[in-house]
């Protein structure tokens, strides 16, 4: 996987002839979350070792290079599988408009069906699609679809793989693709309705052929402590972490943070921050929703508002605190800033789900709008999809009790007896 990641790294770079091969990227979604980022990689490399052709296969993910650091999962299963992000492809390191102008483009998607509206003018270059969602493409004969609802892409990229080329398959590939589809089914556990049997029956055979495998409960747990990881990121990066944006008469942001408000609060400089970000993006007022856990497992929530604009701050909280349906049960808490209003939220089933339609239903009648109207939600980063605590799902109760200590034996066993499992801690 090395030297053929490698070797796309330098094809990009070398991309600099008009007439020279073509590229065939695959291509996952916007959100660029592990099974997305997992089923580009394992696919191109699948097409890498199967296919003779004259263009050059490629996994390119959808995001900016300077994102990653955003998806602490994804950062942190590449490294437990020894792969450095530096070998990576990004969205803003290819071109893609400038290939299929010169015709030298084809697309394989994986993880979604349709393309974006940004990436309309692409459709003419998609040749396969492989995907896990509802079916929203329009039939072609040019254009194979594999479209399944199972739990994870990468359920459907290991059945290829699996059937057509068995002898790809060595541990570091099976670790990426077992930890995808681990993650998506949650943790494998039929009381969160994600798994499917065909999820069942391709994990099995993983661990089957990889005996070496982390158990699955320790290897969830890890994914998800990593998926919820601030350390390291900036004020801004914690904020762009997982965000949404309403806009009506007022430009409303809804930030997810994974650290007690108190911690957050305390902050050197946090003012001036929230500021210079509101600035930046053009925000009227910020919200920002924590989820952390007691230690008995048990989530707790705490909501806060930023504003400069006191009024603007005082109407939104003043609602917030009002709304039944569903009521958030705030208790203010002291703030140590006089911009940011502070809240316990007794409702911890009120994730960041339930929260949007009550801002929407706040901006509708500042505007004067009776019903559902025209107010637009927007990502400034498209958000890392959770599928667990911010948009609410059977982890909305808490993480399963399992040991980590497990994940990280198993991780030493393989790292001693194969060095390319090696990672750097820092």
């Amino acid at each position: 996987m090395e030297e053929f990641l490698s070797g796309c790294r330098q094809a990009v770079k070398g991309n600099v002839d008009r007439q020279g091969p073509g590229f065939h990227v695959v291509l996952g979604n916007e959100a660029c979350d592990l099974d997305s980022m997992v089923s580009a990689l394992a696919f191109a490399y699948f097409l890498f070792k199967t296919t003779h052709s004259e263009m050059l296969v490629l996994p390119l993910l959808n995001i900016r290079q300077s994102e990653l650091v955003l998806r602490s999962d994804n950062v942190f299963l590449l490294r437990q599988a020894g792969l450095s992000p530096d070998l990576l492809v990004f969205r803003d390191q290819l071109d893609l408009r400038a290939l299929w102008r010169a015709g030298r483009l084809r697309l394989t998607l994986v993880d979604h069906n349709v393309l974006p509206s940004s990436d309309s003018d692409l459709e003419g270059a998609v040749v396969e699609v492989i995907d896990h969602h509802l079916l929203e493409r329009q039939p072609s004969p040019s254009c194979p679809v594999t479209v399944e609802m199972v739990g994870s892409c990468a359920t459907l990229v290991t059945e290829r793989i699996i059937h057509k080329a068995p002898q790809i398959l060595d541990q570091q590939l099976a670790q990426m693709l077992y930890a995808s589809v681990v993650l998506d089914c949650v943790n494998m556990a039929p009381a969160a309705g994600k798994m499917t049997p065909k999820d069942s029956q391709y994990a099995a055979a993983l661990e089957t052929r990889f005996p070496a495998l982390p158990p699955r409960g320790a290897l969830f747990q890890a994914l998800q402590n990593a998926k919820f990881d601030v350390s390291g990121l900036n004020t801004e990066q914690m904020l762009l972490k997982d965000m949404k944006a309403v806009s009506g008469s007022l430009n409303l942001a809804i930030s997810v943070l994974y650290i007690t408000l108190e911690n957050f609060l305390q902050k050197e400089d946090l003012e001036a921050e929230l500021s210079a970000f509101c600035q930046k993006f053009g925000f009227d007022l910020l919200l920002l929703m924590t989820i952390f856990f007691s230690d008995s497992k048990e989530p707790i929530r705490e909501l806060a508002a930023f504003s400069h604009s006191s009024t603007c701050r005082d109407q939104v909280c003043q609602y917030l605190e009002k709304f039944r349906n569903p009521s958030l049960n705030l208790c203010p808490i002291s703030s140590p800033h006089p911009h940011i209003s502070a809240y316990r939220q007794g409702n911890t089933l009120a994730s960041r789900k339930k929260l949007l339609p009550i801002v929407r239903d706040f901006l509708r009648e500042q505007d004067g709008i009776g019903g559902p109207g025209d107010l637009e939600d927007e990502s400034v980063v498209p958000p890392t999809p959770m599928n667990s605590l911010v948009e609410g799902c059977p982890l909305d109760e808490g993480f399963p009790q399992i040991s980590a200590q497990d994940l990280e034996d198993k991780f030493s066993k393989m790292n001693a007896s194969d060095p390319r499992l090696t990672s750097d801690p820092d």
